[in-house]
């Protein structure tokens, strides 16, 4: 035999080792089955919580408007001081109100004059009357009817002439009593104890009511920080869930390092529809409502506007059976197996889900996955709570996601490596 035919033969009988590993090793991987995450149904404490964002609010605040159009002439106080129920604020010019007054005060003075008159000509007409209606009882020739008409006459004229002028005085006294109401709106107090959050305006301005738009005669806001509220939208899916006193976590971002306690105080009833764009540059509407919690313990130098996160705990469940959130997928119930030995309650679960698709998880017996039926009931952070379908130590496939996504019944799964696993999550 030459040397090239015996270097040909050992290439030859090389290639074959070769293609039998790789053969042997292609069917030792499908023989052993798909790579999942295994972990056994146990018992833990969940706690079921809806997450929203919002703004930090206080519970009073008050937006002091401009009622009169006028220069403003002095700021008694800065924002961010902390101010008095009653505490002078802010002065706007007002001398055309004095002079306003005054012309009202100088109506009222004229009027009582010719109430004056009035009433005495009045009397002077009721005095005749009586005289002419005396001397007609007396006796007919001693005054002409005319003469008894025409006292009666000038009575009801003088007596309409007071009664006029009486009105004219009621109305230059509303005229003063606006006037002096006008003059006095041109010195501003505050209406609550607490602090100047904002303010809109510099002396010079003029300020101008707000008749329009509640923004254009804002002068400034007083908030009553004692009480503070964390204002967030939740959705509709998960608004259901809520009701007052729910516990709370809230996180404010200007407080990275804090986590603060509260209480849902309120639930709005009424939603809040919010336009929003989609991927395909359609618009869709968000529907949210506002929940309103109260901090126990706020900072004593929060702000009102701050950005907030709100965890609201809605249900905890202590010592529940449980399984990875992961788990559950959805199968049709043509593939559900009869797993005749799994118990009465997953034959209930079956004949349940009989008309639609099933939520259920992969069991796993003797290196085997088997479709089962499972109730849930609430969901914690990553575990939901098994209400029938499991028990207590049983093995169920727990990831990946795409594992379970196409795993099919009957298939043959192992345990992944689990340092390869947690290499792929770190990356």
């Amino acid at each position: 035999m030459s040397r090239r035919t015996k270097v040909g033969l050992v290439v030859v009988i090389v290639a074959l080792a070769a293609a039998g590993v790789v053969a042997f090793r292609i069917n030792k991987s499908r023989n052993a089955g798909t790579e999942v995450r295994l972990e056994q149904v146990a018992r833990r404490d969940l706690i079921s919580a809806v997450t929203a964002s919002g703004k930090i609010e206080p519970k009073t605040a008050v937006d002091i408007s401009a009622d009169i159009t006028g220069r403003i002439i002095d700021i008694a106080v800065r924002e961010g001081d902390l101010v008095k129920r009653g505490q002078f604020l802010l002065q706007i010019d007002p001398a055309q109100y004095q002079a306003a007054v005054a012309r009202a005060q100088g109506a009222v003075s004229s009027t009582q004059a010719i109430l004056l008159q009035t009433r005495a000509s009045r009397d002077q007409a009721q005095r005749a009357w009586n005289r002419a209606k005396q001397l007609t009882e007396l006796g007919e020739n001693l005054i002409a009817p005319e003469t008894a008409e025409q006292s009666q006459t000038a009575l009801e004229v003088a007596e309409a002439n007071y009664q006029s002028s009486r009105a004219q005085l009621e109305q230059a006294r509303a005229g003063l009593q606006e006037a002096k109401d006008n003059l006095a709106k041109t010195r501003l107090t505050a209406p609550i104890a607490g602090r100047v959050v904002r303010l809109a305006v510099e002396e010079g301005e003029v300020a101008v009511p707000g008749t329009f738009s509640r923004e254009t005669g804002l002068l400034m806001t007083i908030a009553d920080l004692s009480v503070i509220l964390a204002k967030v939208q939740v959705d509709e899916t998960d608004v259901v869930r809520l009701k007052p006193r729910d516990s709370v976590e809230v996180n404010i971002d200007a407080y990275p390092d804090t986590t603060f306690s509260g209480q849902v105080t309120k639930v709005s009833h009424s939603a809040k529809l919010t336009a929003t764009q989609t991927a395909s540059g359609s618009n869709d509407r968000a529907v949210d409502f506002d929940v309103e919690i109260t901090l126990k313990q706020p900072p004593a130098d929060i702000r009102p506007d701050l950005s907030c996160t709100a965890r609201i705990v809605t249900d905890t469940r202590a010592n529940s059976l449980s399984i990875p959130i992961i788990a559950l997928t959805v199968r049709d119930h043509e593939e559900v197996p009869n797993e005749t030995d799994a118990g009465p309650a997953v034959d209930t679960l079956r004949e349940r889900f009989e008309d639609k698709e099933a939520e259920g998880v992969f069991v796993v017996r003797s290196g085997l996955a088997v479709f089962r039926p499972v109730k849930v009931g609430v969901a914690g952070d990553d575990y939901f709570e098994v209400l029938d379908g499991l028990r207590e130590g049983e093995t169920i496939v727990a990831g990946t996601y795409q594992a379970i996504r196409d795993l099919k019944d009957g298939a043959k799964v192992r345990q992944a490596d689990t340092t390869k696993t947690r290499e792929a999550t770190a990356s």
